[in-house]
């Protein structure tokens, strides 16, 4: 948790943003996982965490925008919870770390909500993304469930995009460790990555190394050989020489900021011939992109300049064809490259992605295309200093879709499938890093990891 006047700071920049009536933030509750009391890992909703920061369940903030107020609907622990959780500070207390005097028992809540709806008064919430949320609303609100979600305001999420994009420094601080504990996530992966582990272990080591630096995983964690399937999170297969293993990885910290790193490393620790021409293609898109971040630069610019890198790179292998620029603006380079170059990151690992996807990444003047591949970008707007986004271009060869474009002839033209035949059993190649948008261009968080083929063969020797 931070100091106090962040918290304050937070939500009086909101004021800013609306002009009337009260926002709601209601904290996520525990989650059952085969019985009420067997209960997930806890995870605290994102916005309350930024605007009021505590990290239990059972709550409910407001912000009301007329009379500068801001309150906390909760309760305090009774003896059987003590006896089972232990004392843990009261709600007074708790107010007072995050800069709010008004405390209320939550059975005033509704009470409280409804003289404001009454007094005409709007009452302002996020899109709910659990069922228990959007059922709590409905009964706040008296609205019938199926309208809550349409029902969310529209002035909020813009004005909590528009204050979580732009981070501060202690939320870049944050983002940096956690990206540091992700490098040791990943070389530990690399190490392992011999022939006969299974997929497994790994997985299971490297979640662990979170888990003792007191923090999770951001997201759970994509470790495979096959590397074609974008989020595979399946690590059943034993390591194979001659194959290619992805990390997706990231770790938060205990103030839940994300880190979001990808490596891929040949099983056994020695690319070979094949191998390195895919992946010096994917590692020169990476570094011409992130080489190429500034404050007002398209984030699609800059996926399409590395759609152009990774299209003449096949070209020279004799995989694609043709005029590279007609190629990528056809959207033929996406059988190799399907997904856009990155996202947003902060307190979500896809930051803010509750609040939609195209009201974060895109907006009036530049709007989401609805071409294969290109479609997937979740960032296309322009960047701004104080953005943090990950770059994360990749190749895969996955023989679904090679079949199917194939089938149809299509983008034959650019496409050489003969020698994209010969790639089914290739997988894939995605290299990912965390980037500060800063006012002279950029900076590359955290504690550098191997990504050059003579760095990755290096460390694997160990």
């Amino acid at each position: 948790m931070f100091k106090a006047e962040v918290y304050s700071n937070r939500r009086n920049e909101l004021r800013k943003h609306l002009d009337g009536g009260l926002a709601l933030f209601p904290a996520n509750n525990e989650s059952p996982m085969n019985y009420p009391h067997n209960t997930y890992h806890y995870r605290q909703d994102s916005n309350f965490l930024y605007f009021f920061g505590l990290d239990q369940p059972g709550l409910m903030g407001v912000i009301d925008f007329e009379s500068g107020e801001d309150y906390l609907f909760g309760d305090d622990l009774d003896l059987d919870d003590i006896i089972w959780m232990g004392q843990l500070p009261t709600m007074a207390t708790l107010g007072g770390q995050v800069g709010i005097k008004n405390i209320e028992a939550k059975s005033k809540l509704p009470g409280y909500i409804q003289d404001a709806l009454q007094k005409g008064r709007k009452v302002h919430y996020l899109p709910p993304y659990r069922h228990d949320t959007l059922l709590e609303l409905t009964e706040l609100i008296g609205m019938p469930y199926k309208e809550v979600g349409p029902g969310s305001s529209m002035a909020l999420i813009k004005a909590v995009i528009a204050l979580r994009s732009i981070k501060e420094i202690i939320e870049i601080e944050e983002i940096s460790k956690a990206v540091d504990i992700t490098w040791e996530m990943h070389t530990t992966a690399m190490k392992m990555a011999h022939p006969g582990i299974y997929e497994r272990e790994i997985a299971g080591r490297i979640e662990g190394i979170a888990i003792s630096h007191g923090t999770s995983v951001s997201f759970p964690i994509i470790l495979s050989m096959d590397g074609q399937t974008l989020h595979n999170h399946h690590h059943g297969n034993i390591l194979k020489e001659g194959r290619m293993m992805v990390t997706d990885a990231g770790a938060e910290t205990v103030n839940h900021y994300a880190g979001d790193i990808t490596r891929t490393v040949p099983v056994g620790g020695k690319f070979n011939q094949r191998q390195k021409e895919i992946y010096e293609i994917v590692l020169k898109a990476e570094n011409w992109s992130i080489d190429n971040i500034k404050s007002g630069i398209q984030n699609r610019e800059l996926h399409l300049g590395a759609a152009k890198i990774i299209a003449g790179g096949l070209k020279d292998l004799g995989l694609m064809k043709g005029d590279i620029d007609e190629a990528v603006a056809a959207g033929a380079h996406a059988m190799f490259f399907p997904h856009g170059l990155g996202h947003m990151m902060g307190l979500d690992v896809h930051d803010m992605e509750g609040l939609g996807e195209d009201n974060v990444g895109y907006n009036d003047a530049i709007k989401r295309s609805d071409q294969f591949g290109t479609a997937y970008l979740r960032l296309g707007k322009e960047l701004q200093t104080g953005n943090v986004i990950t770059v994360e271009p990749g190749i895969y060869f996955i023989p679904t879709l090679i079949d199917k474009w194939k089938s149809e002839g299509k983008f034959t033209e650019f496409i050489n499938y003969d020698k994209a035949e010969t790639y089914k059993d290739f997988g894939g190649i995605r290299i990912e890093d965390d980037v500060l948008v800063t006012e002279t261009g950029y900076r590359v968080l955290g504690k550098p990891i191997p990504k050059t083929i003579t760095d990755i063969e290096e460390i694997m020797k160990k």
